[in-house]
């Protein structure tokens, strides 16, 4: 199998349920969570909740597109977050916690937009899609004890009350894309 490798760019709330998700879907490489999509460079987690910076929160994966296409990719996103609040994600508020998608190339941008698109035609959300679509420009990661959060803190109340079911929610739905270790 080549190991051709893409990146996808998402923001949709906390980066640590999302995160959690993209790393049990099989054909994704790596998935590191950080900032993106403000104006401080090397933003430091403290600056970037205090809501100054413009960033964020995002996951940065990489994977495979001989074994999951971006598409599938936009779908699992739109599953597993609210992609009509502006700016918030439950009960994460703030300008890091919205829903974005910080496309590479053209051609992610036109995939997302028109997915988008479908969504809103389809009303498959009650409420207009606020998901923002922007170029790609720095990605930075967050700290070290933000990586595999979820996996090294799972019995977490955040996590048990939060990211469990996101992850519930993906299996119900994508089960055929699931890593074999997480079956």
């Amino acid at each position: 199998m080549s190991e051709q490798k893409e990146t996808a760019v998402f923001a949709g709330g906390c980066f640590w349920c999302l995160e959690a998700v993209f790393q049990q879907v099989q054909g994704v490489v790596k998935v590191t969570s950080g900032y993106a999509g403000g104006h401080l460079a090397n933003p430091s987690d403290m600056q970037v909740y205090a809501g100054k910076t413009g960033h964020a929160e995002v996951v940065q994966i990489e994977f495979n597109p001989l074994e999951i296409s971006y598409r599938t990719l936009l779908e699992i996103f739109f599953t597993i977050h609210d992609p009509t609040t502006l700016n918030k994600q439950g009960n994460d508020v703030g300008m890091e916690y919205r829903s974005a998608i910080f496309y590479m190339k053209d051609e992610q941008k036109q995939q997302a937009e028109n997915y988008i698109k479908e969504l809103t035609e389809n009303k498959e959300f009650s409420d207009p899609i606020v998901t923002e679509v922007s170029p790609y420009d720095t990605f930075y990661s967050a700290a070290e004890y933000h990586q595999n959060f979820f996996q090294t803190n799972p019995q977490m109340p955040y996590c048990q009350l939060i990211i469990s079911p996101k992850i519930k929610k993906f299996h119900e739905k994508f089960a055929q894309l699931l890593k074999p270790e997480y079956k």
